[in-house]
């Protein structure tokens, strides 16, 4: 009998019509040989004999696995099977839709709906891996989960903005950004104004890349324009930092790394330097943060930006037992328990079954706040109008004054206009 290995994740594709393998990717357990072709066609047969029965299958758990079906536009099938212990149905949803996503940003959406060689399809479909890849490996960030950009805090924002903006305008584009090891710098206002999971699929596909000092890429916006590519063009400025445009047809890159890249953006090498050595803060100058609080993260709602940290001070926080790896993991499963079950998110799709736990359902209100309690440490978490924290905490803290403490640090990281 086939079994998952500790902390695994498996990635099935398949034909929503037939059930023809698409491809199969994994994380953790590399050694281990590709699903047999009977696990593939039992997990896709049960998944259809539901639904020819009218029968939402979405989630299952075996001891040692969860496994999760989706399908996107009744033309393609994700499976994901996961042995990791902080995977849960929300988790996996947000993978599964995230890998879909990453298939129409390469391929746009009119090749994977109305596939019409399947061979084709396989083959063009391996330029998607090393995206779909970067998203079975274990979370260093939070921007899957959430569907926001992380952003990171520099004194000299002001002077890259204008500089960014006056660049962005001379390259005929309205959406740019300027990205230091993963996270937004800065950005035009237009770029805020993409579907988050846009926005955050562009950011994720440049750290999935290896480095390169440009690149002029045909993308297609899942949410945005599916069906119709636009170029996206990144620029290398410093080792570690990178500016990044939707364009039209023109300039061309030849164009653009010759005549605007260099005029513009050399004035400011060693701000650019400066900016991509030091070490990389997500708080706004000023704020000391409690030294209870071992992590956070910090939501815009309305602009799906977002502040995520596990080494609050800047270093290793005394103390603690707590390592950075399980501070992470930690901090995402927090989320995703909160979001999925206490507080109120995105109206569920159609055919979709809602995470909710049943004693919700009896409540005439949506909670505002929640927290749980570890033996390794402490959660809590504010959903406010505009707002989301969740934070971290060391175990020592009195229970009763957690609420507190959540309520003052997340005065003290929204009261200033420089702030998230």
């Amino acid at each position: 009998m086939w079994e998952e290995a500790a902390d695994s994740v498996t990635l099935l594709c398949l034909t929503s019509s037939s059930g023809v393998p698409l491809f199969c990717r994994s994380r953790g357990g590399l050694a281990k040989p590709q699903l047999p072709f009977s696990v593939i066609g039992s997990l896709n047969g049960v998944h259809m004999f539901g639904s020819n029965l009218d029968v939402l299958l979405t989630a299952a758990c075996t001891e040692n696995t969860r496994v999760m079906w989706k399908v996107f536009h009744n033309s393609i099938t994700l499976i994901v099977l996961s042995s990791d212990e902080g995977a849960s149905d929300f988790s996996l949803g947000r993978l599964l839709e995230n890998v879909f996503n990453a298939m129409v940003l390469i391929l746009g959406l009119e090749e994977l709906v109305n596939a019409r060689n399947i061979e084709r399809l396989k083959k063009d479909l391996k330029a998607c891996y090393k995206l779909i890849d970067s998203f079975l490996e274990p979370g260093k960030c939070s921007a899957d989960l959430t569907q926001c950009m992380e952003c990171a805090v520099t004194p000299s924002r002001a002077v890259l903005q204008e500089c960014l903006e006056a660049f962005a305008s001379a390259a005929e584009s309205r959406f740019g950004c300027l990205l230091v090891s993963g996270r937004v710098l800065c950005a035009t206002e237009q770029w805020w104004q993409l579907a988050a999971p846009e926005a955050m699929l562009l950011v994720w596909l440049v750290q999935s890349l290896p480095p390169h000092a440009s690149r002029d890429l045909p993308v297609y916006l899942p949410h945005g324009s599916p069906t119709v590519p636009h170029r996206f063009l990144t620029f290398q400025l410093v080792p570690g930092l990178e500016v990044v445009l939707l364009c039209g047809p023109n300039p061309s890159l030849q164009c653009m790394t010759d005549e605007l890249v260099r005029p513009f953006w050399q004035p400011l090498l060693d701000l650019l330097k400066a900016s991509a050595g030091a070490p990389l803060q997500c708080l706004p100058p000023g704020i000391a943060l409690a030294p209870e609080i071992l992590g956070l993260l910090l939501i815009n709602q309305d602009q799906r930006k977002s502040l995520f940290t596990v080494h609050p001070h800047g270093s290793w926080t005394e103390g603690s037992e707590m390592s950075l790896k399980d501070r992470l993991r930690a901090l995402r499963s927090f989320y995703a328990s909160a979001i999925s079950l206490y507080f109120p998110s995105e109206k569920p799709e159609e055919n979709t079954a809602p995470f909710q736990e049943d004693f919700q359902t009896s409540f005439s209100h949506s909670p505002q706040h929640c927290y749980m309690v570890y033996d390794t440490h402490k959660a809590y978490a504010i959903h406010g109008r505009r707002h989301q924290l969740f934070l971290l905490m060391k175990p020592d803290v009195p229970t009763f004054a957690l609420r507190s403490l959540a309520t003052c640090t997340l005065q003290a990281l929204t009261v200033e206009d420089s702030a998230l």
